[in-house]
This record gives C-alpha cells, structure tokens and sequence, in this order.
C-alpha cells in the first residue's frame, strides 16, 4: 500500500505545473486533470456517456479528493463539458428532441428527491453501492449477451436525422436507417427518473445507466439517442451543483473547470468520431464500462 501511494506521489507531482487546490487540497499538476478527463470523455461520448462515473474513482483514489465536494465537483465537470458534447450533435443535426424531452421530464425531479435521500438516508453510501452494482451488474451482463448473441442487426449510421411518426406521453415512433422504431414514453421517462434519484444520491449525471439501458433494452441506436442522454446528464448536474452549493458542499470550482476543460475537448471529437464508429464497436465500449464500475460498487462493498 505505501508503494502505492508513492507511485500516485510521484504520478501527481512528475508533470510541469504543479499546484495545490485550495478548497480539495488536491496537489498534482495542472495537466493531469484535463488529460485524464479528455481521455475518458473521448472513449465514454460515442454512447452519450459524459464519463463523469469513472472520474469520480479518480479523484478519490489518485487525487485523494474524498470530502462530500467531490460529488458536486464532478457535478461541475458535467456542466462545464457536455455542452460541447450536445452542441456537436446538435450542429450534425443529431440531436433527437421528443427523446430528449422525455429524458428531462423524468430526470429533473429524481435528481432533487436523490439529494434528499443522500443528505438523509444514504449519508452513509455502502448500502446503496450495493444496490447500484447490482443493478449495474445486470444491465452489463444483458449488454454482453447482447454483443455475443445479438437479437438483430445492428443499425447503421445514416446522414439522415430520425423521421418522427408519433409522440406523446405514451408512444414514441420514428424511422431512423430505413427502420421503425417504437417504444414507451412513460416507460422511458420512469426510468429517467430512477436514474435521477441514482444521480442525486451518488454524484453522478446518469448517462452511464441510461445509456446502456436504452440500448440494451429499449433496443434504440446510440446514433439516436447519445445527445439526448448526453443533455439528461447535463441537467441532472446543474441541479446537483446547486443542491450541493446550496447545502454547504460547493465544488472545487477551479479542479471542476480544469477536468471540464479536458472533457468538453473529449466529448466534442468524440461525438464527431461516432458517426464513423461502429454500433458494435459502441456497444462493447459501453459494456465494459458498465461491467468495471459494476464490479467496483460490489467489490467496495463486500471488501469493507
């Protein structure tokens, strides 16, 4: 363990440029925290995932950022880079609006109820890792099989945006790559809100569970639904940067500029990398991410 340690001195103190952070205490160089969030956010934005989730275990465990900050830090990263993630999708003109709506009428009052029973309830985070990893497990493991016996051909990139045929508070319809698309609105938006209370509580936008949930089992194509999960997570933040400011935790404002720095460059060539990235090749990123922050909950959980 104090080899450990010395190799994350050594990493965090070896670049030009080091500082200390007043509010985190945080002492590392100033290229570290946007190169590390570019490097996530480049691999997490072709499946609408700002990659706020693994940049939490790297503040904690390489930074040593570890006081309730840390939450509304990465909050803050949020905020400051998906909307260059968003904007790209929304200049290529793939930016879906009735799933971006749906997505936002449930996000937004889960991510306040989630603030609620993080203060409360969950001040104390082993049980619900617990729950997180679980839920997380499954959804990766329905991924995998997904990957190992796909259900039917994946879709394909199309210049063309999705032709919407119907929307309201229970069906959405469209066409996207010469295919019909039909799925629950309610259904998605009850799960958004899950979702939301899951952000408010941990710290995290969401976009890590919706997006493979979309995927694997609302079957939607990540074309499609990536700049909506993406503006999902992004509102989710906003409101978990004021809650946590508001409630006497404020982020380290210049360590959240810093990684969100790194991750708006990530998220905007990442989103215009995904047209050229195949659905497959997506999926399998999006499994493993889910699958390692999965074992990661478990593994902090019943290792205690």
């Amino acid at each position: 363990m104090k080899k450990m340690d010395n190799l994350l001195d050594l990493l965090l103190t070896s670049l030009p440029w080091v500082v200390t952070f007043k509010t985190s205490g945080v002492t590392t160089s100033l290229l570290l925290p946007p190169l590390v969030a570019f490097v996530i956010s480049f691999l997490c934005a072709s499946g609408g995932i700002s990659g706020a989730f693994l940049l939490l275990p790297f503040q904690v465990s390489v930074l040593r950022f570890t006081t309730p900050a840390v939450s509304a830090t990465n909050h803050l990263f949020n905020v400051f880079a998906i909307p260059f993630g968003v904007y790209r999708y929304w200049k290529e003109k793939r930016f879906f609006y009735p799933l971006t709506l749906i997505i936002a009428v449930g996000t937004l009052p889960g991510v306040i109820i989630g603030y609620f029973l993080r203060i409360g309830y969950f001040q104390e985070l082993l049980r619900f890792k617990l729950l997180v990893g679980a839920v997380l497990l499954v959804i990766s493991l329905k991924l995998l099989y997904d990957i190992i016996f796909p259900p039917k051909k994946d879709a394909s990139f199309s210049p063309e945006p999705p032709k919407l045929l119907q929307f309201n508070w229970k069906t959405l319809a469209f066409i996207y790559d010469h295919k019909t698309y039909q799925v629950s609105s309610l259904a998605i938006s009850l799960v958004a809100f899950f979702i939301g209370i899951i952000g408010g509580i941990y710290g995290i936008g969401g976009g890590a569970l919706m997006a493979p949930i979309l995927l694997g089992f609302f079957h939607l194509p990540p074309y499609v639904f990536a700049g909506a999960t993406l503006f999902g997570t992004c509102l989710t933040s906003v409101v978990g940067v004021l809650v946590f400011t508001f409630g006497g935790n404020p982020p380290d404002w210049a360590l959240g500029a810093l990684l969100g720095l790194g991750g708006a460059a990530g998220l905007y060539l990442g989103a215009k990398a995904q047209k050229r990235m195949p659905q497959k090749l997506i999926r399998v990123i999006i499994t493993a991410l889910v699958l390692f922050i999965s074992l990661r909950y478990l593994y902090s959980y019943f290792m205690r």
